[in-house]
């Protein structure tokens, strides 16, 4: 069977919000599409099963913690992280930049790369553009990311400027180092900050080097919501309307909503598992605390109107319980919960943009969003 180019194609428009089909060699994912992150390859505390059955179509893995353990070499002499993690499914692999900023000791940052200690052992490692690209053509990523450096927030215009261009090339040095191949992409990211310039020379450049997708990344590092969306009013219209545009570590339900409508196709946040394991759930009723007391004697579901394991065969007092004696399952089917809630909003965005009426959509979710978990 002959393998498909890596191609992406509009479905549908409504306003700034897009329906398309990213093509792949692993297989195909509707858009708007939410990434559930399985960083070290395995989405915590699902199978690969559950991560299906929620609905996810693609994953997201991670070159820094994967390059310290178990290594890229391992993986790719295992087969590749599709058959390691049991995800036949398209991949796509974050550079590391983030982690090398957020968790990495002793950080030292030069235009060959970055050197850094293991936040794990304190082992040295360098990480340049060429061998980021490397691991994640090891790994065999369907969805490689360039290297980048994500700037800190707050930056000056100056501070910004200086992070952003050395950005630009790396950006440069792991497009010369992608092994191009069909049915997989390498996505350029932009940054800039806050600051509009920056994020249009920063375009600009990264569209001249004809990735097969765009990424903005320096976004939800606290900025605020508001600040993230009128910075996303102007980036897209910087981005080709024929490439993928994906908004890297975003967020919130009502964030994904508001990015959608500024022309974002794609996304990815721990925010889903990590709240699934502290008891947080997202529904369609707003945010529950499944600690809190007024759902001991609950006998109601979670979420009616969600098709999920948790929510067809548990009630919100047994997953009050199991939070209480700290048992395991708790965690494991909140996180089934609240990946297949994702899943079921941005199908749900997908659905209104193709039939014209996402900002219907949109108002109609966030009232009841406002009912609150006693709903």
């Amino acid at each position: 069977m002959t393998t498909p180019d890596f191609s992406f194609t509009l479905a549908g428009q409504n306003g700034q919000a897009r329906a398309g089909l990213l093509k792949t060699a692993h297989g195909e994912v509707p858009t708007p599409t939410f990434m559930a992150v399985g960083t070290a390859g395995t989405v915590k505390a699902m199978t690969a099963d559950a991560v299906r059955a929620t609905g996810a179509k693609i994953v997201l893995g991670n070159t820094y913690h994967l390059m310290l353990r178990p290594t890229a070499e391992r993986v790719a002499r295992l087969g590749g992280l599709h058959k390691m993690m049991d995800w036949p499914g398209p991949i796509l692999t974050d550079s590391g930049g983030f982690q090398i900023m957020s968790l990495a000791k002793l950080r030292k940052l030069e235009e060959k790369g970055v050197t850094f200690r293991s936040h794990i052992d304190g082992t040295a490692h360098e990480l340049t553009p060429e061998r980021s690209t490397e691991i994640q053509h090891l790994l065999d990523a369907t969805i490689t990311m360039q290297l980048d450096e994500c700037t800190k927030f707050p930056a000056t215009h100056a501070e910004a400027a200086a992070s952003m261009r050395l950005s630009t090339r790396w950006a440069q040095r792991s497009r010369d180092a992608f092994i191009k191949r069909p049915g997989y992409g390498q996505f350029g990211i932009m940054q800039g900050n806050v600051y509009e310039d920056l994020r249009r020379e920063s375009a600009a450049a990264l569209v001249g080097m004809d990735y097969e997708g765009y990424a903005i990344g320096g976004l939800a590092v606290g900025e605020g919501q508001q600040t993230m969306f009128s910075v996303l009013d102007y980036c897209t219209d910087f981005l080709p309307a024929q490439k993928p545009r994906y908004l890297m570590g975003v967020g919130t339900p009502d964030d994904l909503l508001g990015a959608v409508a500024r022309g974002v196709d794609m996304f990815d946040c721990v925010m889903p598992t990590r709240a699934g394991r502290t008891a947080r759930a997202f529904t369609s009723n707003g945010i529950f605390n499944m600690r809190n007391a007024r759902h001991i004697d609950d006998a109601r579901t979670l979420d009616e109107n969600c098709p999920c394991l948790c929510c067809t065969r548990h009630t919100r007092a047994y997953l009050h319980h199991l939070f209480r004696a700290e048992e395991m399952l708790g965690p494991m089917l909140l996180t089934i919960h609240n990946l297949t809630y994702y899943q079921s909003l941005m199908h749900g965005a997908r659905e209104a943009i193709l039939n014209q009426n996402y900002d219907a959509y949109c108002a109609q979710t966030r009232e009841t969003w406002q009912r609150g978990p006693d709903s």
